[in-house]
C-alpha cells in the first residue's frame, strides 16, 4: 500500500507541476499575443487612415478598440467620414461606400502584413466605374502580392494583366480561355 501511495503521490505531484507550467506558458503566450496584436493593430489604424483618404479622395477614418485593456476580446469601432458627408452610423452608408470602406480596411491589413498571393472574389461588385478605377489603381501599389480577382465587372478586367475565363461553346462542354494582355494578338 505504501508503494502504491508513493507512486500516486509522485504522479499527482508531476501533474500539479505540469498544470503550473502550462498556466505559466498560457500567461506568457497571452502577454505575447496581446502585445503583437496591439502593435499590428496600431499599424493597421495608421494604414487605414491613409488608405481611406487615398481611396475616397479625402475624408477621415479611424479604427479603435472598444476596450483598450482587453484587446483580444474587444470589439473594433470603425468611424469614417467620406469627403462632403457628415459623420453618420456606418449602417447608413450606401453599398458602394461600405464596399470601399471594407476594401480600405482589407488593404490596411495587407499593407501591415503582406501575403504573397491573395484571391478576391467579387469584392468590387457594388462599385461604379470610377471607384473600380481607384480600387484597381491601388491594387497595383502592392508590388510583392499577386492578386487573383474573380469578377464580372468589365471595368475591373480592363486593369488586368492576364484574363482567364470559362466559356461553353457547346451545351455541357466548358472551355477555359486565357489571354495575356501584354502579348500581341489578332482578333479573328
Amino acid at each position: 500500500v505504501s508503494e502504491r501511495y508513493n507512486f500516486l503521490t509522485s504522479q499527482r505531484s508531476d501533474i500539479l507541476e505540469a498544470i503550473d507550467e502550462l498556466k505559466s506558458i498560457i500567461t506568457d503566450m497571452d502577454i505575447t499575443i496581446t502585445t503583437k496584436f496591439k502593435e499590428n493593430f496600431d499599424k493597421v489604424v495608421i494604414n487605414f487612415e491613409a488608405i481611406f483618404k487615398e481611396l475616397f479622395g479625402g475624408g477621415t477614418a479611424k479604427l479603435s478598440l472598444e476596450n483598450e485593456n482587453d484587446p483580444l476580446y474587444s470589439g473594433i469601432n470603425i468611424e469614417v467620414q467620406p469627403p462632403g458627408k457628415k459623420l453618420q452610423n456606418i449602417s447608413l452608408f450606401s453599398g458602394g461606400e461600405l464596399t470601399m470602406i471594407g476594401i480600405a480596411l482589407m488593404f490596411s491589413v495587407l499593407r501591415t502584413k503582406p501575403t504573397p498571393f491573395c484571391i478576391l472574389d467579387e469584392v468590387e461588385a457594388a462599385l461604379d466605374d470610377t471607384n473600380i478605377d481607384r480600387f484597381a489603381s491601388y491594387l497595383k501599389k502592392f508590388d510583392g502580392i499577386q492578386f487573383a480577382l474573380i469578377t464580372h465587372q468589365k471595368a475591373t478586367m480592363e486593369h488586368a494583366d492576364v484574363l482567364y475565363g470559362v466559356t461553353m461553346p457547346e451545351q455541357g462542354i466548358s472551355k477555359v480561355l486565357s489571354l495575356d494582355l501584354n502579348d500581341d494578338f489578332e482578333l479573328e
